[in-house]
């Protein structure tokens, strides 16, 4: 007979990969299930914070899949004066992050833990990992994203970009040798430059993005998806909580999604292995205040972004500007910026 566990969280994504991997000998029985764990496909970067890669580290996962690090980031605007860069030895940390496939992490993560189908069951606390649902609030941006590998002669080293155009922030990451391209761009741009010709789509890009990164050679995967910020009303219910994207979605500039629901696993496992009772009333309430002020923060600042460096008037590009350029003429708040987007609200390891 199979008795019922005391956790059970559900989704084997990233996110419910290294919860179940960080109550590892923790008094608690857990189990992870996941009717259909597709295995992941297509060309997905993702942007993993220092932060993140020490959580990955403490449960194991981290050096089973191929990273690109990122040394420095280069913020400007197209078209008007402004920028800025953020710099790795000056916030302190051996890398401001690190660019993966999402696949390859995925496999790294599940290679580490058992993974159950079937119904769901009971348990003394069931946590959400799984993605958003219908009992979220939604506010979309009008814009899709566009994702693409690109190749550049020269070829990428470790300086990512973050450009911000009239029509939505355009991210340079590098990815083993080439460009990983995030381009919000209105839907109906997103939709012809995916299927533009190779050359066309190359043209687009140079003219949006400068010559800075080298001249753009090849473009290889392309896809689109639709863009929103989805926050769920409360993170917590009776005997159930929720983290990642069953939380929160974000839009994808600064590349905050996936590292804040990698905090939410870590800070539920912390609260959790200290818990008699992992569903206990108390205890839920203690990590829906643990992450409050984290989650709000990040949001905020990545709906600063995504909306108010948005838009081709001449006060705004000029405001954009002034803020720019403030940030690179004073160290101890671009290095404050770059810790609390890679730590979260105390800007500490």
């Amino acid at each position: 007979m199979t008795h019922a566990p005391d956790l059970r969280i559900l989704g084997a994504g990233p996110v419910g990969c290294t919860l179940a991997l960080a109550l590892r000998g923790s008094r608690h029985a857990v189990r992870l299930v996941d009717p259909q764990p597709a295995p992941p496909s297509g060309f997905r970067p993702i942007a993993l914070s220092h932060a993140s890669r020490l959580i990955l580290e403490r449960v194991g996962a981290w050096g089973g899949f191929a990273v690109t690090p990122i040394e420095s980031i280069h913020v400007s605007q197209r078209g008007a004066f402004g920028r800025t860069r953020l710099q790795a030895d000056e916030a302190g940390v051996p890398a401001l992050g690190y660019v993966a496939q999402y696949a390859d992490l995925v496999t790294a993560l599940r290679a580490r833990v058992a993974i159950e189908g079937g119904a769901q069951g009971a348990a003394r606390c069931t946590v959400h990992a799984e993605g958003t649902d219908a009992n979220v609030q939604e506010r979309g941006y009008g814009h899709e994203a566009l994702v693409a590998r690109v190749s550049a002669d020269p070829g990428s080293a470790s300086t990512a970009f973050e450009r911000f155009t009239a029509e939505g922030p355009l991210a340079l990451l590098p990815l083993a040798g080439a460009w990983a391209v995030v381009w919000a761009q209105p839907a109906a741009s997103a939709a012809a430059l995916l299927e533009a010709p190779p050359q066309a789509f190359l043209d687009a890009l140079q003219r949006a993005f400068g010559t800075r990164a080298g001249r753009f050679v090849a473009v290889h995967e392309r896809a689109r998806a639709p863009l929103a910020l989805r926050v769920r009303r409360s993170r917590v219910e009776p005997r159930a909580v929720y983290i990642g994207n069953a939380a929160q979605t974000l839009h994808p500039v600064a590349g905050q999604g996936l590292n804040l629901g990698l905090r939410d696993a870590w800070d539920l496992a912390q609260v959790l292995h200290a818990a008699e009772d992992p569903g206990d009333a108390a205890v839920l309430a203690r990590f829906a205040a643990l992450r409050r002020a984290d989650a709000a923060t990040t949001i905020g600042v990545t709906e600063l972004l995504a909306r108010g460096f948005l838009g081709g008037h001449a006060l705004a590009r000029a405001l954009r500007g002034i803020a720019l350029t403030s940030l690179d003429l004073v160290p101890p708040a671009r290095r404050f910026f770059a810790r609390r987007m890679i730590f979260g609200p105390s800007a500490l390891p």
